[in-house]
């Protein structure tokens, strides 16, 4: 079993203090794990009257039956998860408008096994967390998958991401939405989160820089990198031969996302 820990945040509360303009239609924010999900969510739901977020869930596709309410025409609700194109996941959300992050798979293979290494992840695996594998054993876990906990870097990547391209879906890359938030004051700024706000449906109100600051603050999010209890040190780039192994295990993925 996997279970990850979790600490509740204070954005219902902050969004409040903000004039709220309802959704006209169901929103999906569908992500790579740990491709910045926490941060895009967080921003997103300081835009959203609470009222109309669905909290019940990270939508996945094993538990979709569960959770279709999310993209209910008639609710008109922001919704986030990890989900997988399939049939049945394509008509379940056909309704909503689908915003699809994610992160350039060098840095997402760090950032996994950091995550993966992390206390808040809980597996049981605890050759994951206390050392014993070799930096290059436990990167080759994160592009290969692990057994019953992940899936391969490919899979990953081609069904939560590639596979709704071309469907409508608007890409976000985690690298741009994050120099967007630093450099908020920028021009460059502006124009990310002018075509973000547009493809979501969303009129950007003239606070939004106040809003995307409050909704990116690192405190907001259990799993952000600055909140997660990791005894291994981590390099700052993925070693030659891992790179080399993402690119014999997802060849082409890196330049279909605008990485190369």
């Amino acid at each position: 079993m996997v279970f990850v820990d979790l600490k509740p945040d204070t954005l219902d509360d902050e969004n409040r203090k903000f004039i709220q303009n309802p959704l006209r239609h169901p929103l999906f924010l569908n992500s790579i794990p740990k491709s910045g999900s926490h941060l895009l969510r967080n921003i997103m739901r300081m835009f959203v009257p609470v009222e109309q977020q669905y909290k019940d869930q990270f939508v996945q596709q094993q538990i979709l039956d569960k959770h279709r309410g999310a993209f209910n025409p008639e609710r008109k609700l922001l919704s986030w998860g990890h989900l997988m194109f399939t049939d049945a996941s394509a008509i379940a959300s056909a309704s909503a408008r689908m915003i699809i992050l994610v992160r350039d798979p060098y840095d997402w293979v760090i950032a996994q096994a950091r995550f993966f290494a992390s206390d808040e992840f809980k597996t049981g695996l605890d050759a994951l967390k206390d050392g014993s594998l070799s930096m290059g054993a436990l990167f080759n876990m994160m592009i290969f998958g692990v057994h019953q906990i992940a899936p391969p870097l490919g899979a990953t990547f081609v069904y939560t991401a590639v596979a709704w391209l071309g469907t409508g879906a608007h890409l976000v890359r985690f690298e741009e939405l994050l120099s967007a938030v630093k450099d908020i004051e920028s021009e460059q700024s502006e124009r990310f989160f002018g075509e973000l706000f547009e493809a979501c449906g969303i009129e950007r109100p003239s606070d939004w820089r106040e809003r995307v600051r409050i909704g990116a603050d690192p405190k907001q999010s259990s799993t952000a990198r600055e909140n997660l209890t990791v005894s291994i040190d981590f390099p700052k780039e993925l070693p030659e031969m891992q790179r080399r192994l993402v690119d014999y295990s997802a060849p082409g993925l890196r330049q279909l996302l605008g990485y190369q």
